[in-house]
């Protein structure tokens, strides 16, 4: 029984994704009109899911707060920022300080955490050059300062002119945005080859057997 609904699970799935992928290519209705329907159960399915972990997440923090476990009075600050939020969101009188709370709390709150990735992204730097003293830890310490000096102003100073004009842009510009668009790259053909395994049945996340 359990490999007659494997297999049932696998001809819906795959049913599915031909589908999906054939109304992208052929200019049919039917294709098309069955393929838009099967979007909006996705995405219908994506809410309903999001909706479950929310609540996952609210009854967990309400019984740790119950039991007074280590840590509850965080579990109470996120409880009543995730019901503030809620009820801003919902209510049409108060979705005016939705932007009161992404101004004021937010966005401070993001840059605050980069402000300390930074300074730990330097301080691990020197405690690899110490315990590996190699090339690639004397780039990635170089390469940290080098941001750092080309982007705060120095008093008196500004910023220096031969890094902030032309080794900050270089390594920002040219190598970082190289960087990142290799990985999305190699994220994209990842997600394709995975797309096209669970496609043709070689992996079954949907409760089959791989």
């Amino acid at each position: 029984m359990k490999r007659i609904f494997a297999s049932i699970n696998t001809v819906i799935a795959i049913s599915a994704g031909v589908i999906v992928l054939l109304g992208y290519f052929i200019d049919l209705p039917t294709v098309s009109g069955f393929r838009f329907i099967l979007l909006q159960w996705a995405v219908i399915l994506a809410g309903v899911a999001l909706l479950v972990g929310v609540w996952n997440l609210f009854s967990v923090h309400i019984q740790k707060i119950h039991e007074h476990r280590p840590g509850s009075m965080g579990s109470v600050v996120l409880l009543f920022f995730l019901l503030l939020t809620a009820i801003v969101s919902i209510a049409p009188d108060l979705q005016p300080l939705q932007s009161v709370m992404l101004n004021g709390i937010m966005i401070p709150s993001e840059i605050s955490l980069i402000a300390v990735l930074s300074v730990t992204l330097i301080y691990a730097s020197v405690r690899l050059l110490r315990l590996r003293g190699d090339l690639t830890a004397i780039l990635f310490l170089a390469t940290a300062l080098i941001i750092l000096l080309g982007t705060g102003p120095f008093p008196g100073i500004g910023q220096l002119p031969v890094i902030s004009d032309w080794l900050r842009p270089f390594i920002s510009h040219a190598l970082a945005t190289g960087g990142a668009r290799g990985i999305l790259i190699g994220v994209a053909l990842g997600t394709l080859t995975t797309g096209l395994r669970i496609l043709f049945g070689v992996d079954r996340p949907y409760g089959g057997e791989s």
